[in-house]
C-alpha cells in the first residue's frame, strides 16, 4: 500500500472518530448528574436565602445573559458517609463562579474583574470536604458569572460523585478542550514558519505560501482558546483577533483550493479578501456590544464560502482523478460540517437537540479538529507534490547524466579522431618540408654539380669540394631530421664538431657557447633544421667572405626565446659586398618561416654579428621534457 493511502486511511478514521472521541460516557451509578435546578439572578457572593424569587429550570442552561449573574441550587442524596473523597465536576463555566455545599464555600473559579477578563474553556473539578458528606440530602449551590460582551450564559449540569470516577471524565474533557488546542497552536506555528520560509525562498510556489498563511491563521485563532484570561482593555482586541483569524483561515482555504485547481480569478480573490476585512472592521467600529451580531451574521456568511471551497476541491479532484486528489475535498467536507455544527451549538442549539439530545449540552466544538484534518490533508498534498517534483528531477538528472555521458564518449571519440588527423597532417606537412628541403638544398646542389660536370666546367678538385658540401648538407639534414632524437643540444653539438674542424682547417679560431635548459629542449625536426641551416649559412659567409681570424657562436635560451648568435672579427659588411646576397636572404626567409627575427649588423669593433631570435611557443610548439 502506498504512503498516501495510509495517510488517507488515517485521516478518514480520525474524521469518523471525532464524535466518539469527544462523547462523554454515561455517568457511573455512583456519579449523579444534576439536571434540574432552582435559579435566581443575583450578583451576591453568598447563596441567596430561601425567600429569594427562585424558579425552576432545566440544565444545561442556555439563556439570555443575566447582567448580574445567576445562582443555581440543586440537591442530591447520599446513602451513607463515603469512604473516599467526592467532587463536583463542571464541564464548563465560561465566566467563572463559586461552588457551595450546604452553605459552605468549597471552591471558586476566578471571574472577570477590573484587572482581568476571563472566559474559561477548561472544565472545573472541585473536591468536596469529606466531613460534609454525611448520609442524607445535600444542597449544592453554584454562582455562574456572565462573560462580558456575550449575550448568552451557558451552565452545564454538574456531576457529583467519587473523585476517582470524576477524574477520568475531567481529564478527558481537559485534553480535548485545552491540551489539544495547545498542541494545535504549537504545530500550526511551526508548520507556518517552515512553509513561509519555503515560500520566501521559492516565491513561485504560491501554494506553500497559502498553506503557511492558513496554518498561521488557524494557530492564532486557536490561541484565543488557549489563553483564557487577558486584561480587560485588551479583550476587544482579543475578540477582534479571533474574528480576523477565523475569517482569514476560511478565505485562505478558498484561495488555496482555487489555486490548486486553477479555478481562481482576480475578482473572486478580491471579493474574498474584501469579505474577510468586513467582519473585523464591523466589530472594531461597533464596539464590544456588537459581538453577537457580528458573530451571528458575518460568520454565517463564511459557511457558503466553505461550501464553495468543498465544491471547488471536488471539481479539482474530478479533473485529476487520482485517489490522493479526493483527500482534500473529503477533509474539507468534514471541516465544513464541523463548522456548521459549532455554529448551531452556539446560535441554534434547538435544531440539534432532537438529533442528539445529550450531545448539545456537552458543548464540544469540533471545528478545532476538522480544521486540523484539513491542514494535515493540505500538508499531505504538498508533500506529494514535493515528492513527485523530486522524483521527476531525479529522473531528469539521470537522463541528463546519461546524455552527458554519451556526449562525452562521442566528444572523446571525435577528439581522438581529430588528434589522429592532426598527427597525420603534421606528418604530411613535415614530409613536405623535408622533401622541399632536400629538393632545394641537397638536390639543387647535386643537380647543379651534375650539370657543370656534363658541360666539362668542373674539374676534379671542384667536384670533390661540391661533393663534400653535399655530404655535409646531407649530414646536417639527417642529424636534424632524425626520428628518434629531436634534442637541439645534441644536434647542435654534432654540427659544431664538424664545423670546428673545417674552421680550424682555414685557420679560424672558433669559440662556442651553449646555454640550454638541463632537460632536453625539443624542437620540431623542421625547426631544428632551420636553426642549423641559419648557423651553417652564417659560418659559410665567415669562411668564404669575412677573412676573419676568430668567430664566436652561442646558442642560449633567454626569457622563453631561443637566441642563435654568430659574431666574427672579419672585414664586415661594408668591405664585403658579396656577403649580402642569396645567403642572407635565405637566413631571413628561414627566420620568417619560424616566426622569429633575424638581425645582421656590424660588430662592436670589426666583423659582423648575425642574431636569430625565436619565440619557443611559436617555433614548432616546443616542449621542455
Amino acid at each position: 500500500m502506498r504512503w498516501w493511502r495510509c495517510c488517507a486511511a488515517v485521516l478518514a478514521c480520525a474524521a469518523a472518530s471525532l464524535p466518539w472521541l469527544t462523547l462523554e460516557p454515561a455517568p457511573d451509578d455512583a456519579v449523579v448528574e444534576l439536571g434540574r435546578a432552582m435559579m435566581v439572578e443575583s450578583a451576591e457572593t453568598a447563596p441567596p436565602p430561601d425567600s429569594a424569587p427562585w424558579r425552576e429550570t432545566a440544565l444545561p442552561l442556555s439563556r439570555g445573559q443575566p447582567s448580574r449573574g445567576a445562582w443555581l441550587r440543586m440537591t442530591f442524596d447520599v446513602a451513607g458517609a463515603p469512604a473516599e473523597f467526592w467532587g463536583v465536576l463542571l464541564p464548563y463555566l465560561y465566566g467563572g463562579g463559586q461552588v457551595w455545599l450546604d452553605g459552605r464555600l468549597v471552591g471558586d473559579l476566578p471571574v472577570s474583574g477590573p484587572a482581568l477578563h476571563v472566559r474559561w474553556e477548561r472544565p472545573a473539578l472541585f473536591v468536596l470536604p469529606r466531613d460534609s458528606l454525611g448520609a442524607g440530602r445535600h444542597a449544592l449551590a453554584i454562582h455562574a458569572s456572565p462573560v462580558a460582551g456575550e449575550t448568552a450564559m451557558n451552565v452545564a449540569p454538574p456531576r457529583v460523585g467519587p473523585l476517582t470516577q470524576l477524574r477520568p471524565q475531567f481529564d478527558r474533557r481537559y485534553f480535548w478542550m485545552h491540551t489539544m488546542p495547545e498542541l494545535t497552536v504549537g504545530g500550526c506555528l511551526v508548520v507556518a514558519m517552515l512553509m513561509l520560509l519555503i515560500w520566501w525562498r521559492l516565491p513561485e510556489e504560491l501554494l506553500y505560501g497559502w498553506f503557511g498563511v492558513a496554518a498561521l491563521m488557524w494557530g492564532i485563532r486557536t490561541l484565543t482558546f488557549v489563553i483564557e484570561a487577558v486584561p480587560p482593555e485588551r479583550w476587544q482586541w482579543w475578540r477582534l483577533l479571533y474574528l480576523a483569524s477565523t475569517g482569514g483561515f476560511i478565505v485562505v482555504l478558498a484561495l488555496f483550493a482555487g489555486r490548486l485547481g486553477d479555478l481562481h480569478n482576480r475578482w473572486s480573490e478580491r471579493a474574498l479578501l474584501a469579505y474577510w476585512a468586513i467582519g473585523p472592521a464591523w466589530r472594531l467600529m461597533s464596539g464590544i456590544d456588537s459581538d453577537e451580531l457580528v458573530n451571528r451574521l458575518w460568520i454565517a456568511g463564511l459557511i457558503p464560502i466553505a461550501i464553495a471551497i468543498v465544491v471547488m476541491s471536488v471539481v479539482t479532484a474530478m479533473r485529476q482523478r487520482t485517489p490522493l486528489s479526493f483527500l482534500l475535498p473529503a477533509t474539507l467536507a468534514v471541516a465544513t460540517l464541523t463548522g456548521i455544527h459549532d455554529y448551531l451549538i452556539v446560535w441554534q442549539p434547538s435544531l440539534l437537540a432532537p438529533l442528539a439530545p445529550g450531545w448539545v449540552g456537552q458543548r464540544y466544538f469540533l471545528l478545532h479538529y476538522g480544521a486540523d484534518l484539513v491542514l494535515v490533508a493540505m500538508g499531505v498534498l504538498l508533500c506529494a507534490r514535493f515528492v513527485l517534483s523530486v522524483r521527476a528531477l531525479r529522473e531528469l538528472n539521470e537522463t541528463l547524466e546519461s546524455r552527458i555521458a554519451d556526449r562525452e564518449r562521442a566528444l572523446t571519440a571525435n577528439f581522438d579522431r581529430m588528434a589522429e588527423l592532426e598527427r597525420q597532417n603534421a606528418a604530411a606537412v613535415e614530409r613536405k618540408l623535408i622533401m622541399r628541403e632536400i629538393h632545394d638544398g641537397l638536390g639543387s646542389k647535386l643537380f647543379t654539380s651534375l650539370s657543370r660536370v656534363e658541360r666539362g666546367a668542373m674539374d676534379a678538385i671542384e667536384m670533390a669540394s661540391s661533393l663534400r658540401a653535399c655530404i655535409a648538407d646531407m649530414r646536417l639534414a639527417l642529424e636534424a631530421l632524425a626520428p628518434d632524437d629531436h634534442d637541439l643540444q645534441v644536434a647542435f653539438g654534432d654540427f659544431m664538431f664538424r664545423w670546428g674542424a673545417e674552421l680550424k682547417a682555414i685557420d679560424v679560431q672558433c669559440a662556442w657557447t651553449v646555454e640550454l635548459p638541463d632537460d632536453a629542449l625539443q624542437l620540431g625536426p623542421h625547426a631544428t633544421l632551420q636553426v642549423l641551416r641559419t648557423a651553417q649559412e652564417a659560418l659559410t659567409n665567415v669562411a668564404k667572405h669575412a677573412g676573419a681570424r676568430r668567430v664566436e657562436l652561442s646558442l642560449v635560451v633567454r626569457d622563453g626565446r631561443l637566441v642563435l648568435r654568430v659574431a666574427d672579427d672579419g672585414v664586415g659588411l661594408a668591405h664585403n659586398p658579396g656577403s649580402g646576397g642569396r645567403g642572407m636572404r635565405n637566413m631571413a626567409a628561414r627566420a620568417q618561416q619560424l616566426g622569429g627575427t633575424l638581425r645582421i649588423e656590424p660588430g662592436a669593433r670589426l666583423g659582423t654579428v648575425v642574431t636569430l631570435a625565436l619565440d619557443l611557443e611559436r617555433a614548432g610548439r616546443p616542449r621542455i621534457a
